[in-house]
């Protein structure tokens, strides 16, 4: 199988082979100088702020943006979301099931924002923003800059979704004032699903410390308690957290973020610059590294695509759904790809222009 969905992506054969060993006790030392180790690669990874602190929960990425609503906001709060994709509307779902105040730049699908985008709100009473950085259903990336010099100017608490963004776009969160990042351990992190890491500024430890979420489970202050000594409150995805300090340690040692960084940027650009001459339209007017969302041309059907490449070429793209079904797939860049890998797909989606698929 050659996979570029946007997740679970490829793995190395080094996290490979941490996934196919019997899972270890981890109520252990051992166990607990690993989580330690990766509490400091995740926060140098992610350029926090001195003082901050990581968790590692044991779910998907949508149950770490829910955990970090219930701890960090409270119906104080008056909240500003981007809402321009699948994600970023769960995000607004999530503030209406919490009761959180909150207003919604809505943004066409396919396109970035502005600075005259957020003019609106500059005095609203805005406390905290939220966005999903790469909006993964349609490989927009947001423009940073422009979030974190509103965010500067009103005050507002950041939260910044980072499960696609995190090691596939610039995302430095001292720079940019950012109080939680949120990812996947799916993602650029390149391990196995089910471990959403969050880490978190100590402007967000002092809003957790505050808090009281009303769950057991997300709790993120005994989340933090339990990390002091290198373990979670409950049963992790123990294989999945070794997983993580196996690919951690491989980044740190191949050149840290900014490394990988640009080798999925090339890699992306790499793809983009092989389909030039095919029947596709970039979907994204501003397009992230770790997803190419491409529009198919009339007479074409995406989601046959997609059917077409897994069932007879053993080649996963990501499919979309809703009314984007048959007219946009997404082709991921992210984990263990290369340039012939890239290579391969072409060649597959040049044989279906040949049987008059691509339209």
């Amino acid at each position: 199988m050659l996979n570029f969905a946007v997740g679970p992506v490829m793995s190395s054969a080094e996290v490979c082979a941490v996934g196919g060993e019997q899972v270890p006790y981890f109520r252990t030392d051992e166990f607990s100088a690993i989580m330690k180790d990766n509490e400091r690669m995740l926060c140098d990874l992610a350029h926090a702020p001195a003082g901050s602190r990581a968790v590692f929960l044991t779910c998907s990425g949508t149950g770490a943006m829910e955990a970090v609503i219930m701890n960090t906001l409270s119906a104080d709060d008056h909240a500003l979301v981007i809402d321009g994709g699948s994600f970023g509307h769960r995000f607004r779902q999530m503030l209406e099931l919490h009761g959180i105040p909150h207003d919604a730049v809505e943004v066409e699908r396919g396109h970035g924002i502005t600075a005259a985008d957020l003019e609106p709100f500059e005095d609203a009473g805005i406390t905290a923003f939220l966005v999903n950085l790469g909006e993964t259903s349609t490989g927009v990336l947001y423009d940073l800059d422009t979030i974190a010099a509103f965010c500067k100017r009103t005050g507002a608490f950041l939260i910044v979704d980072g499960i696609s963004s995190f090691l596939t776009d610039e995302l430095d969160m001292a720079a940019s004032g950012t109080a939680v990042m949120i990812t996947d351990s799916q993602k650029a992190l390149a391990v196995a699903p089910g471990i959403a890491p969050v880490v978190l500024a100590p402007a967000a430890l002092e809003r957790i410390e505050r808090a009281e979420p009303g769950c057991m489970y997300f709790d993120l202050k005994d989340a933090l308690k339990n990390g002091e000594r290198g373990q979670t409150p409950f049963t992790p995805a123990v294989n999945t957290l070794r997983q993580l300090h196996v690919r951690m340690s491989q980044i740190e040692a191949d050149g840290g973020a900014e490394a990988e960084i640009a080798r999925v940027h090339a890699q992306a650009q790499d793809f983009r610059d092989r389909i030039a001459d095919l029947p596709f339209t970039l979907f994204s007017q501003a397009p992230q590294n770790a997803v190419t969302s491409l529009s198919v041309a009339p007479g074409a059907n995406a989601h046959d695509i997609f059917v077409e490449l897994k069932d007879h070429y053993d080649i996963w793209v990501c499919p979309n759904g809703g009314d984007m079904a048959t007219k946009v797939f997404r082709v991921g860049h992210m984990g263990a790809l290369t340039s012939a890998d890239n290579e391969t797909l072409v060649a597959a989606l040049r044989e279906l222009q040949k049987k008059g698929m691509l339209g």
